[in-house]
């Protein structure tokens, strides 16, 4: 489907939202999937909350681990969209919502490059997990990234 088609909806045609300008702020948003970010929070929230309830709860090593975890998801939501595209399995038929790539909203490179700095950046919110709660940390990131990668580029 043309992102400038109209879609069929119970009152009638719908014109479909506008596209973000490519390689704006908007168009790494769309990128983001912000609407996936709970997924990455929940599990942070309830093993927060199962922290304070043992008496346990440290806001720092809290906020550390909700914004590696929403890095980690972001990071695997760019992954997806970049291995999606070079598979083939982004086309312009495809349902849904805009994927960048295949939209060109974003090259490959940016794309590439969007997964490189989430990471990372959930790599730093690692490095200081690893200080508070020691060497697991190292187990959960690296099968966490890993995981991200894997979901639609292994």
């Amino acid at each position: 489907m043309n992102h400038s088609d109209t879609l069929s909806s119970p009152g009638g045609l719908v014109p479909e939202p506008a596209l973000p300008a490519p390689g704006s702020f908007f168009a790494w948003i769309a990128a983001a999937r912000l609407k996936t970010l709970p997924a990455g929070a929940a599990p942070v929230m309830v093993g927060t909350a199962v922290a304070a309830a043992e008496g346990h709860f440290s806001a720092l090593p809290a906020l550390a681990a909700l914004l590696g975890a929403l890095w980690i998801q972001v990071g695997t939501n760019f992954a997806n969209d970049l291995f999606d595209y070079l598979k083939g399995a982004d086309t312009e038929e495809r349902a849904g919502p805009v994927r960048v790539t295949q939209a060109g909203l974003l090259s490959q490179r940016q794309v590439t490059a969007g997964v490189i700095v989430s990471f990372a950046i959930a790599s730093l919110c690692g490095v200081y997990l690893i200080s508070v709660a020691g060497w697991p940390i190292v187990a959960i990131g690296i099968a966490s990234i890993l995981s991200g990668i894997a979901y639609t580029g292994g």
